[in-house]
Protein backbone atom coordinates (compact mmCIF):
# COMPACT_ATOMS: atom_id res chain seq x y z
CA UNK A 1 0.00 0.00 0.00
CA UNK A 2 1.72 3.41 -1.21
CA UNK A 3 0.85 6.83 0.55
CA UNK A 4 -0.24 8.34 -3.02
CA UNK A 5 -1.85 11.91 -2.73
CA UNK A 6 -5.24 11.57 -4.15
CA UNK A 7 -6.19 15.66 -4.17
CA UNK A 8 -3.58 18.13 -5.64
CA UNK A 9 -4.54 19.65 -1.86
CA UNK A 10 -2.32 17.02 -0.38
CA UNK A 11 0.31 16.47 -3.07
CA UNK A 12 0.91 20.41 -3.11
CA UNK A 13 1.73 19.57 0.88
CA UNK A 14 -1.47 20.35 2.56
CA UNK A 15 -2.49 23.26 4.93
CA UNK A 16 1.19 24.30 5.51
CA UNK A 17 1.71 24.69 1.93
CA UNK A 18 -1.10 26.71 1.35
CA UNK A 19 -0.56 28.64 4.31
CA UNK A 20 2.83 29.50 3.17
CA UNK A 21 1.49 30.41 -0.38
CA UNK A 22 -1.25 32.67 1.07
CA UNK A 23 1.14 34.70 3.52
CA UNK A 24 3.73 34.86 1.30
CA UNK A 25 1.30 36.39 -1.22
CA UNK A 26 -0.16 39.32 1.13
CA UNK A 27 3.83 39.96 2.51
CA UNK A 28 4.69 40.87 -1.08
CA UNK A 29 1.35 42.49 -1.78
CA UNK A 30 1.67 44.55 1.61
CA UNK A 31 6.08 45.17 0.88
CA UNK A 32 6.38 45.52 -3.10
CA UNK A 33 5.52 49.10 -4.56
CA UNK A 34 4.32 46.87 -7.52
CA UNK A 35 1.37 45.48 -5.96
CA UNK A 36 0.42 48.79 -4.41
CA UNK A 37 -2.58 49.31 -6.54
CA UNK A 38 -3.98 45.99 -5.61
CA UNK A 39 -2.85 46.40 -1.52
CA UNK A 40 -5.27 49.85 -1.90
CA UNK A 41 -8.39 47.61 -2.50
CA UNK A 42 -7.72 45.59 0.32
CA UNK A 43 -9.02 46.43 4.12
CA UNK A 44 -6.08 47.87 6.45
CA UNK A 45 -5.72 44.67 8.60
CA UNK A 46 -5.12 41.65 6.01
CA UNK A 47 -5.26 39.36 8.42
CA UNK A 48 -8.74 37.76 7.70
CA UNK A 49 -7.60 37.71 4.28
CA UNK A 50 -4.69 35.70 4.83
CA UNK A 51 -7.25 32.99 6.73
CA UNK A 52 -9.67 33.02 3.87
CA UNK A 53 -7.85 32.76 1.04
CA UNK A 54 -5.45 30.05 2.60
CA UNK A 55 -8.61 28.23 3.74
CA UNK A 56 -10.44 28.94 -0.19
CA UNK A 57 -7.45 27.47 -1.91
CA UNK A 58 -7.02 24.41 -0.20
CA UNK A 59 -10.81 23.56 -0.49
CA UNK A 60 -10.62 24.77 -3.85
CA UNK A 61 -7.56 22.11 -4.48
CA UNK A 62 -9.36 19.27 -2.99
CA UNK A 63 -8.45 19.73 0.98
CA UNK A 64 -10.95 20.66 3.88
CA UNK A 65 -13.98 22.39 2.88
CA UNK A 66 -14.40 24.89 5.57
CA UNK A 67 -14.83 28.38 3.29
CA UNK A 68 -17.23 26.63 0.92
CA UNK A 69 -18.95 25.56 4.18
CA UNK A 70 -18.99 28.98 5.79
CA UNK A 71 -19.95 30.64 2.24
CA UNK A 72 -22.49 28.79 0.37
CA UNK A 73 -23.14 29.43 -3.04
CA UNK A 74 -19.98 31.41 -3.24
CA UNK A 75 -17.08 31.80 -5.48
CA UNK A 76 -14.14 33.94 -5.74
CA UNK A 77 -16.19 35.99 -8.25
CA UNK A 78 -18.99 36.44 -6.30
CA UNK A 79 -16.86 37.65 -3.43
CA UNK A 80 -15.32 40.06 -5.44
CA UNK A 81 -17.95 41.35 -8.19
CA UNK A 82 -18.10 44.45 -6.34
CA UNK A 83 -14.56 45.30 -7.02
CA UNK A 84 -13.72 47.77 -9.81
CA UNK A 85 -10.76 45.12 -10.58
CA UNK A 86 -8.99 46.26 -14.11
CA UNK A 87 -6.59 44.08 -16.06
CA UNK A 88 -3.83 45.96 -14.52
CA UNK A 89 -4.89 45.02 -10.55
CA UNK A 90 -5.74 41.52 -11.59
CA UNK A 91 -2.16 41.29 -13.64
CA UNK A 92 -0.89 42.52 -10.36
CA UNK A 93 -2.68 39.78 -8.48
CA UNK A 94 -1.71 36.96 -10.30
CA UNK A 95 1.91 38.29 -10.68
CA UNK A 96 2.23 38.64 -6.68
CA UNK A 97 0.33 34.64 -6.13
CA UNK A 98 2.96 33.38 -9.17
CA UNK A 99 5.93 34.60 -6.94
CA UNK A 100 4.42 33.65 -4.24
CA UNK A 101 3.80 29.68 -5.06
CA UNK A 102 7.43 30.24 -6.83
CA UNK A 103 9.04 31.17 -3.65
CA UNK A 104 6.84 28.65 -1.53
CA UNK A 105 9.61 25.60 -2.36
CA UNK A 106 6.68 22.52 -3.27
CA UNK A 107 8.62 19.60 -3.87
CA UNK A 108 6.05 18.66 -6.98
CA UNK A 109 7.06 21.31 -9.28
CA UNK A 110 5.01 20.48 -12.32
CA UNK A 111 1.68 20.84 -9.93
CA UNK A 112 2.95 24.24 -8.59
CA UNK A 113 2.66 25.34 -12.12
CA UNK A 114 -0.13 24.24 -12.61
CA UNK A 115 -1.73 25.85 -9.77
CA UNK A 116 -0.15 28.74 -10.77
CA UNK A 117 -1.59 28.91 -14.10
CA UNK A 118 -5.15 28.17 -12.67
CA UNK A 119 -4.43 30.54 -10.32
CA UNK A 120 -3.83 33.19 -13.24
CA UNK A 121 -6.12 32.32 -15.28
CA UNK A 122 -9.10 33.17 -12.73
CA UNK A 123 -7.52 36.21 -11.35
CA UNK A 124 -7.37 37.67 -15.32
CA UNK A 125 -10.83 36.38 -15.73
CA UNK A 126 -12.00 38.36 -12.89
CA UNK A 127 -10.42 41.97 -14.64
CA UNK A 128 -13.81 43.91 -16.18
CA UNK A 129 -12.77 47.50 -15.56
CA UNK A 130 -10.32 48.56 -18.67
CA UNK A 131 -6.66 49.01 -17.70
Amino acid sequence: MTNTPRTPYEALGGAETFRRITDRFYDLMESEAEFAELRAMHAPDLAPMRGALASFLGGWAGGPREWFDANPGRCMFSVHGDFPISADTAGQWADAMERAIAEAEIENADLAAQLSERLTTMARGMAKVPA
